[in-house]
């Protein structure tokens, strides 16, 4: 038994008062003179005995009294924990990802988890709420209650892990603190098996809602097969999470008209095919009708007007091959002789090649290097004859230099599959055995930071890269090489000419590190914004003479289609999807879980943790109890004899 006010048993004492009375009570008996001294005498023995044992029962009687009403006062009670002299911490995590849209028996288990919040965390009890996009520490129920109505979905998915970590954050550094953690999650697979962090001040308990049905149907992706001079053929991957659907309406729209509708059986996967106009600008979305994931049920595309690349060709040997690989369709091809070139023209262009040139000039050597630091790319391509001091001028700002020309026959046999250049699809698988582009001479390349592309058998560089410069350590016209005849060297010049202006993919997921360019001419001080729905997104970016590398990651978090802006200016549109990870729905088994309660509703684990806390409060028995003894005090006193 413990006291709310253990203080005012100091009251006891007072208990003495009642004894010393009756111990040094000094009244004394009246004689009365009676005719028979031996009755008297009788009477005298019997009502001192009597008395004395009345006033015994009256005394212990009252001091009974007074000790229950200080014991009242004192306010005693019982309870399962220390909870007045043990400070409690309650943190609460509550999974607002999209895969909580599931239902379950009561609607969809995020919106009924924050009712079942609202309901059993009482009003006043400090407390703070994690989700995975917001933090609310120190607060209360009370304060939160409209804020938690109007709470919604995150893109953002914290891995179990990571959610437990941010949630223990959350805890103040305080020694002999009584901590609660509650999980509420329904534990997604996708996030991996995780190991709950020992601490032994924490008891974690977790909360694992589970919906009615795991069946989904999603849009997973969307992609181009085909584009011809009238028609580009759209394919669109759909999965499904659950029992075989026979017929399901898949639609595409353009902004808010339907421009194709078609309908598909799917059991695990299923893909579909659009057939959309060349040439024409398209604000795509592609919906499907499925009641049980939300998120996943549109996806967002564009089609915008090409934006062509400008490329320059600096040469002094024949580039017809640079002609056929930079085609009037996708880029602006200019050629040059070195005595020719007009330095104004630089400042304009995403790709610079300098095809075999004997010399590199002092000025281009400047203007080049100025043009790579914009985030221009620079493809060098040696002559057999080069003044090897002028390129190695050039080179060596990135410390890369060229020793004298080797004239030995080397073979290209080995392709770096992870580089930029090839990782995209160039290659289904790679290539063992393939008739290897060969080459006549060439000059050993001495760098400590250069990314090999393609190597010589020997495990020496023919194209390397160092930030934005590409060389080749051959020249590769028809008389010192074969190259111009193999299939490496469309992929290859094709992909660095599309690298130096990266146009707009097709869509972009959210969370994910995206980037793309942007060609424009931005005044001093000018920024791009993403509009959506009248809101308006100033994400990171980067100005260059002639473009404008735009990065986002964290932003946007909405789904749809953002405009890009300068100022009142329309540039071109970009889409933005949610990632399809959470559209799987397979659960964490939890029973393995060690040092963790687990419960499977909101109010079940309040009960335990209200059960655990409970205080039996006892000061009303002892009122009580100080009725009754004041009850008998009067029986003793009124029929006592």
């Amino acid at each position: 038994m413990q006291f709310k006010h253990p203080e005012i048993l100091y009251a006891l004492f007072l208990l003495l008062i009642p004894i010393i009375v009756h111990l040094f009570q000094l009244r004394k008996f009246q004689k009365v003179d009676f005719t028979n001294v031996a009755f008297l005498k009788e009477a005298t023995l019997q009502t001192r005995k009597s008395s004395q044992i009345k006033k015994w029962l009256i005394l212990f009687t009252r001091m009974l009294l007074l000790a229950a009403l200080v014991f009242a006062f004192a306010q005693p009670f019982t309870s399962k924990n220390d909870v007045f002299k043990t400070e409690k911490e309650t943190v609460i995590y509550l999974d607002n990802s999209f895969s909580m849209q599931a239902k379950g028996n009561k609607g969809e288990l995020f919106k009924r988890a924050v009712q079942d919040l609202i309901a059993n965390v009482p009003e006043n009890e400090n407390i703070s709420i994690i989700t995975n996009s917001n933090s609310f520490k120190n607060t209360n129920i009370k304060a939160l209650k409209n804020d938690m109505l109007q709470w919604d979905y995150a893109s953002s998915n914290l891995s179990t892990e990571a959610a437990l970590l941010k949630s223990q954050s959350a805890f103040s550094k305080k020694n002999g603190t009584l901590k609660h953690l509650i999980f509420i999650s329904d534990f997604q697979e996708i996030n991996g098996n995780f190991d709950i962090p020992s601490d032994s001040l924490t008891q974690i308990h977790f909360v694992k809602l589970a919906p009615v049905n795991t069946n989904n149907i999603s849009i997973d992706s969307a992609y181009i097969s085909k584009n011809t001079a009238n028609t580009i053929e759209l394919n669109v991957i759909l999965k499904n999470n659950g029992a075989a659907v026979e017929n399901l309406p898949v639609s595409l729209f353009n902004n808010d008209n339907l421009i194709g509708k078609t309908s598909v059986a799917i059991g695990d996967i299923v893909k579909t095919t659009f057939s959309i106009p060349t040439n024409e600008v398209i604000n795509g979305k592609i919906s499907i009708n499925d009641v049980h994931l939300q998120f996943d049920n549109n996806l967002y595309f564009n089609i915008n007007k090409a934006s062509k690349i400008n490329v320059l060709a600096v040469n002094d040997a024949d580039d017809s091959f640079l002609k056929r690989i930079y085609t009037d369709d996708e880029f602006n091809y200019i050629s040059t002789a070195p005595n020719q070139l007009n330095y104004n023209l630089i400042d304009e262009q995403h790709l610079i090649v300098l095809n075999e040139l004997n010399d590199i000039p002092v000025s281009l050597s400047a203007a080049l290097k100025q043009f790579t630091e914009q985030e221009g790319i620079v493809i060098i391509i040696p002559s057999k004859d080069i003044n090897v001091a002028s390129y190695n001028q050039f080179l060596g700002h990135w410390d890369n230099t060229f020793s004298e020309l080797n004239p030995s026959e080397k073979r290209v046999t080995t392709i770096n599959y992870g580089h930029p250049l090839f990782s995209n699809g160039v290659f289904e698988k790679q290539v063992k055995n393939f008739q290897y582009p060969k080459v006549n001479s060439f000059y050993n390349l001495v760098s400590n930071s250069m990314a090999s592309v393609l190597q010589f058998e020997d495990g020496k560089p023919f194209l390397g890269q160092n930030n934005n410069v590409y060389v080749f350590t051959s020249a590769i016209n028809t008389k010192n090489s074969n190259f111009q005849n193999s299939p490496l060297i469309v992929p290859t010049l094709y992909n660095m000419g599309k690298q130096s202006l990266k146009i707009p993919e097709l869509y972009y997921t959210i969370g994910k590190e995206n980037t793309f360019d942007v060609e424009t001419q931005m005044q001093q001080d000018a920024v791009l914004n993403l509009e959506h729905n009248g809101t308006s997104i100033i994400p990171k970016q980067q100005y260059f003479n002639n473009k404008v590398v735009v990065n986002t990651s964290e932003t946007p978090d909405i789904s749809g289609i953002y405009t890009i802006k300068n100022k009142e200016e329309t540039i071109k549109n970009v889409s933005y999807n949610y990632n399809r990870n959470e559209s799987q729905l397979s659960y964490i088994e939890l029973s393995t879980a060690e040092d963790v309660t687990i419960s499977d509703s909101i109010p079940e684990i309040f009960d335990a943790l209200k059960s655990d806390s409970k205080i039996n409060a006892l000061w009303k028995w002892f009122v009580i109890f100080a009725l009754a003894l004041l009850l008998v005090e009067m029986l003793i006193l009124k029929f006592f004899k």
